[in-house]
Protein backbone atom coordinates (compact mmCIF):
# COMPACT_ATOMS: atom_id res chain seq x y z
CA UNK A 1 0.00 0.00 0.00
CA UNK A 2 2.94 2.38 0.48
CA UNK A 3 3.41 2.06 -3.26
CA UNK A 4 -0.18 3.21 -4.10
CA UNK A 5 1.32 6.42 -2.21
CA UNK A 6 4.50 6.44 -3.06
CA UNK A 7 2.55 6.37 -6.94
CA UNK A 8 -0.07 9.23 -6.10
CA UNK A 9 2.78 11.23 -5.06
CA UNK A 10 4.49 11.11 -7.78
CA UNK A 11 2.58 10.77 -10.87
CA UNK A 12 1.23 14.49 -11.79
CA UNK A 13 -2.00 13.68 -10.38
CA UNK A 14 -3.80 17.15 -11.48
CA UNK A 15 -4.28 15.66 -14.95
CA UNK A 16 -6.14 12.50 -13.51
CA UNK A 17 -8.20 14.58 -11.04
CA UNK A 18 -8.97 16.82 -13.62
CA UNK A 19 -11.27 14.09 -15.64
CA UNK A 20 -8.78 11.78 -17.18
CA UNK A 21 -9.33 8.14 -16.39
CA UNK A 22 -7.30 5.44 -18.26
CA UNK A 23 -10.57 3.94 -18.89
CA UNK A 24 -12.06 6.83 -20.48
CA UNK A 25 -11.96 5.75 -23.59
CA UNK A 26 -12.56 2.32 -23.49
CA UNK A 27 -15.90 3.60 -22.22
CA UNK A 28 -16.44 5.21 -24.86
CA UNK A 29 -15.59 2.80 -27.28
CA UNK A 30 -18.00 0.16 -25.61
CA UNK A 31 -20.81 2.34 -25.17
CA UNK A 32 -20.59 1.69 -21.02
CA UNK A 33 -20.72 4.06 -17.99
CA UNK A 34 -17.12 3.98 -16.44
CA UNK A 35 -18.38 3.10 -13.05
CA UNK A 36 -20.05 -0.42 -14.74
CA UNK A 37 -16.05 -1.20 -16.43
CA UNK A 38 -14.19 -0.34 -13.44
CA UNK A 39 -16.97 -2.28 -11.30
CA UNK A 40 -16.33 -5.13 -13.60
CA UNK A 41 -12.44 -5.11 -13.21
CA UNK A 42 -13.00 -5.31 -9.82
CA UNK A 43 -14.73 -8.06 -10.04
CA UNK A 44 -12.25 -9.95 -12.19
CA UNK A 45 -9.80 -9.08 -10.14
CA UNK A 46 -11.67 -10.34 -6.66
CA UNK A 47 -12.02 -13.20 -8.25
CA UNK A 48 -8.55 -13.98 -9.32
CA UNK A 49 -7.83 -13.42 -5.62
CA UNK A 50 -10.43 -16.05 -4.70
CA UNK A 51 -8.70 -18.46 -7.29
CA UNK A 52 -5.10 -17.28 -6.08
CA UNK A 53 -5.70 -18.03 -2.12
CA UNK A 54 -7.63 -21.17 -3.71
CA UNK A 55 -4.20 -22.13 -4.77
CA UNK A 56 -2.10 -21.39 -1.86
CA UNK A 57 -4.10 -22.90 0.67
CA UNK A 58 -4.51 -26.32 -1.74
CA UNK A 59 -0.99 -27.20 -0.71
CA UNK A 60 -1.29 -26.74 3.20
CA UNK A 61 -1.46 -29.52 5.46
CA UNK A 62 -2.97 -28.03 7.88
CA UNK A 63 -4.81 -24.33 7.47
CA UNK A 64 -5.10 -23.52 11.01
CA UNK A 65 -1.12 -22.88 11.03
CA UNK A 66 -0.83 -18.96 9.19
CA UNK A 67 2.34 -18.68 7.16
CA UNK A 68 5.67 -17.21 8.44
CA UNK A 69 5.46 -13.35 8.07
CA UNK A 70 3.39 -11.01 6.27
CA UNK A 71 1.99 -12.56 3.21
CA UNK A 72 -1.14 -12.80 0.47
CA UNK A 73 -2.64 -15.70 2.43
CA UNK A 74 -2.43 -14.21 6.01
CA UNK A 75 -3.89 -10.96 4.66
CA UNK A 76 -7.12 -12.56 3.05
CA UNK A 77 -7.43 -14.59 6.58
CA UNK A 78 -6.80 -11.69 8.63
CA UNK A 79 -9.64 -9.79 7.02
CA UNK A 80 -12.10 -12.98 7.11
CA UNK A 81 -11.30 -13.17 10.46
CA UNK A 82 -12.06 -9.97 11.27
CA UNK A 83 -15.32 -9.64 9.54
CA UNK A 84 -16.17 -13.15 11.35
CA UNK A 85 -15.27 -11.62 14.60
CA UNK A 86 -17.80 -8.41 13.60
CA UNK A 87 -20.46 -10.88 12.75
CA UNK A 88 -20.36 -13.02 15.92
CA UNK A 89 -20.43 -9.31 18.42
CA UNK A 90 -23.08 -8.15 16.17
CA UNK A 91 -25.58 -11.23 15.23
CA UNK A 92 -24.07 -14.11 17.73
CA UNK A 93 -22.56 -17.29 16.92
CA UNK A 94 -24.99 -19.06 15.17
CA UNK A 95 -26.13 -16.09 12.66
CA UNK A 96 -22.59 -15.36 12.04
CA UNK A 97 -21.97 -18.90 10.89
CA UNK A 98 -25.10 -19.01 8.83
CA UNK A 99 -24.97 -15.66 7.04
CA UNK A 100 -20.58 -14.90 7.19
CA UNK A 101 -20.40 -15.69 3.08
CA UNK A 102 -22.86 -13.30 2.52
CA UNK A 103 -21.22 -10.73 4.93
CA UNK A 104 -17.43 -11.04 4.08
CA UNK A 105 -18.53 -10.91 0.66
CA UNK A 106 -20.31 -7.61 0.46
CA UNK A 107 -17.29 -6.14 2.55
CA UNK A 108 -14.79 -7.10 0.75
CA UNK A 109 -16.02 -6.20 -2.61
CA UNK A 110 -17.64 -2.45 -1.03
CA UNK A 111 -13.73 -2.56 -0.20
CA UNK A 112 -12.09 -2.90 -3.21
CA UNK A 113 -14.49 -1.34 -5.01
CA UNK A 114 -13.27 1.66 -2.86
CA UNK A 115 -10.06 1.39 -2.50
CA UNK A 116 -9.92 1.43 -6.84
CA UNK A 117 -10.30 4.96 -6.51
CA UNK A 118 -7.22 5.51 -4.66
CA UNK A 119 -5.14 4.85 -7.94
CA UNK A 120 -4.36 7.69 -9.56
CA UNK A 121 -6.22 7.34 -12.79
CA UNK A 122 -9.25 5.42 -12.19
CA UNK A 123 -12.71 6.44 -10.10
CA UNK A 124 -14.48 4.14 -7.54
CA UNK A 125 -17.61 2.89 -9.15
CA UNK A 126 -18.85 3.34 -5.32
CA UNK A 127 -19.16 7.18 -5.92
CA UNK A 128 -21.62 6.38 -8.25
CA UNK A 129 -25.69 6.75 -7.18
CA UNK A 130 -26.14 3.67 -9.44
CA UNK A 131 -23.68 1.47 -8.15
CA UNK A 132 -24.56 2.23 -4.21
CA UNK A 133 -28.20 2.28 -4.57
CA UNK A 134 -27.46 -1.44 -6.31
CA UNK A 135 -25.58 -2.35 -3.38
CA UNK A 136 -28.26 -1.23 -1.34
CA UNK A 137 -31.20 -3.30 -2.76
CA UNK A 138 -29.64 -6.22 -2.90
CA UNK A 139 -29.23 -5.70 1.10
CA UNK A 140 -33.04 -4.65 1.24
CA UNK A 141 -34.26 -8.28 -0.88
CA UNK A 142 -31.90 -10.29 0.94
CA UNK A 143 -32.95 -9.70 4.80
CA UNK A 144 -36.04 -9.83 3.47
CA UNK A 145 -35.95 -12.81 2.19
CA UNK A 146 -34.30 -14.25 4.98
CA UNK A 147 -36.69 -12.62 7.01
CA UNK A 148 -39.52 -14.50 5.08
CA UNK A 149 -37.65 -17.98 4.62
CA UNK A 150 -36.94 -17.34 8.65
CA UNK A 151 -40.40 -16.82 10.16
CA UNK A 152 -42.88 -17.39 6.63
CA UNK A 153 -44.40 -14.30 5.35
CA UNK A 154 -47.04 -13.95 8.37
CA UNK A 155 -44.52 -14.10 10.74
CA UNK A 156 -42.03 -11.37 9.33
CA UNK A 157 -45.22 -8.95 8.45
CA UNK A 158 -45.49 -9.15 12.68
CA UNK A 159 -42.27 -7.31 12.40
CA UNK A 160 -44.02 -4.20 10.70
CA UNK A 161 -46.69 -4.10 13.51
CA UNK A 162 -44.89 -3.11 16.66
CA UNK A 163 -44.70 -4.74 19.93
CA UNK A 164 -48.24 -4.61 20.85
CA UNK A 165 -51.49 -5.11 18.35
CA UNK A 166 -53.45 -1.74 19.36
CA UNK A 167 -50.71 0.04 17.88
CA UNK A 168 -50.23 -1.56 14.85
CA UNK A 169 -52.36 0.52 12.65
CA UNK A 170 -49.80 3.23 13.88
CA UNK A 171 -46.56 1.52 13.60
CA UNK A 172 -47.03 -0.53 10.65
CA UNK A 173 -47.35 2.15 8.31
CA UNK A 174 -43.91 3.92 9.46
CA UNK A 175 -42.01 0.64 9.74
CA UNK A 176 -43.20 -0.08 5.76
CA UNK A 177 -41.54 3.76 4.85
CA UNK A 178 -38.81 3.12 7.06
CA UNK A 179 -37.85 -0.80 5.45
CA UNK A 180 -38.73 0.98 1.96
CA UNK A 181 -36.07 3.88 1.89
CA UNK A 182 -33.72 1.53 3.37
CA UNK A 183 -31.82 1.02 0.04
CA UNK A 184 -31.78 5.32 -0.48
CA UNK A 185 -30.03 5.66 2.70
CA UNK A 186 -27.45 3.03 2.45
CA UNK A 187 -26.97 4.22 -1.35
CA UNK A 188 -26.46 8.21 -0.50
CA UNK A 189 -24.68 7.33 2.35
CA UNK A 190 -21.89 5.24 0.78
CA UNK A 191 -22.06 7.19 -2.59
CA UNK A 192 -22.21 10.72 -0.93
CA UNK A 193 -18.59 10.10 1.21
CA UNK A 194 -16.73 8.12 -1.13
CA UNK A 195 -17.80 11.43 -3.33
CA UNK A 196 -16.68 13.73 -0.96
CA UNK A 197 -13.29 11.96 0.12
CA UNK A 198 -12.44 11.53 -4.11
CA UNK A 199 -13.05 15.30 -4.20
CA UNK A 200 -11.18 16.39 -1.62
CA UNK A 201 -8.34 14.15 -3.01
CA UNK A 202 -8.56 16.05 -6.50
CA UNK A 203 -8.81 19.17 -4.92
CA UNK A 204 -5.09 18.93 -3.35
CA UNK A 205 -3.57 16.90 -6.33
CA UNK A 206 -4.69 19.76 -7.97
CA UNK A 207 -3.16 22.40 -5.98
CA UNK A 208 -0.39 20.20 -5.46
CA UNK A 209 0.41 16.87 -7.07
CA UNK A 210 3.48 15.86 -5.62
CA UNK A 211 4.21 14.87 -1.94
CA UNK A 212 1.20 16.88 -0.36
CA UNK A 213 -1.31 14.36 -1.78
CA UNK A 214 0.21 11.54 0.62
CA UNK A 215 -1.85 12.16 4.12
CA UNK A 216 -4.98 12.38 1.99
CA UNK A 217 -4.30 9.06 0.11
CA UNK A 218 -3.92 7.58 4.23
CA UNK A 219 -7.31 9.46 4.93
CA UNK A 220 -8.76 8.24 1.87
CA UNK A 221 -7.78 4.32 2.70
CA UNK A 222 -9.46 5.22 6.37
CA UNK A 223 -12.29 6.39 4.71
CA UNK A 224 -12.93 3.23 2.31
CA UNK A 225 -12.31 1.08 5.23
CA UNK A 226 -14.99 2.96 7.21
CA UNK A 227 -17.36 3.00 4.63
CA UNK A 228 -17.24 -0.76 3.44
CA UNK A 229 -17.49 -1.30 7.24
CA UNK A 230 -20.49 0.62 8.00
CA UNK A 231 -22.64 -0.40 5.29
CA UNK A 232 -21.58 -4.08 6.31
CA UNK A 233 -22.51 -3.41 10.07
CA UNK A 234 -26.21 -2.11 9.01
CA UNK A 235 -26.77 -5.02 6.96
CA UNK A 236 -25.95 -7.20 9.92
CA UNK A 237 -28.36 -5.33 11.96
CA UNK A 238 -30.82 -5.51 9.08
CA UNK A 239 -30.53 -9.19 8.84
CA UNK A 240 -30.64 -9.76 12.19
CA UNK A 241 -33.48 -7.60 13.20
CA UNK A 242 -35.43 -9.36 10.33
CA UNK A 243 -34.66 -13.00 11.44
CA UNK A 244 -35.42 -12.47 15.05
CA UNK A 245 -38.45 -14.33 16.55
CA UNK A 246 -40.23 -11.77 18.31
CA UNK A 247 -43.56 -12.85 20.45
CA UNK A 248 -45.95 -9.67 20.39
CA UNK A 249 -46.89 -10.86 23.98
CA UNK A 250 -43.53 -10.78 25.88
CA UNK A 251 -42.77 -7.37 24.23
CA UNK A 252 -46.52 -6.31 25.90
CA UNK A 253 -44.51 -7.54 29.33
Amino acid sequence: MNKLFLLGALIPTAALAGGYTFIGELSHKLHLAQHVITFSVVGILFLLMGVLYRSKISGVKNTAIPDRGITFRNLVEALGQFVYNLARNIMGEEQAKRYYTVIVLLFSFIFFNNVIGLVPGFLPPTDNFNTTLALGIFVFLYYNYQGIKEQGIVGHIKHFMGPVWYLAILIFPIELISHSVRPLSLGLRLKGNMEGDHLVLSIFSNLVPYIVPIPFYIIGLFVCFMQAFVFTLLTMVYISLATAHHDHEEHAH
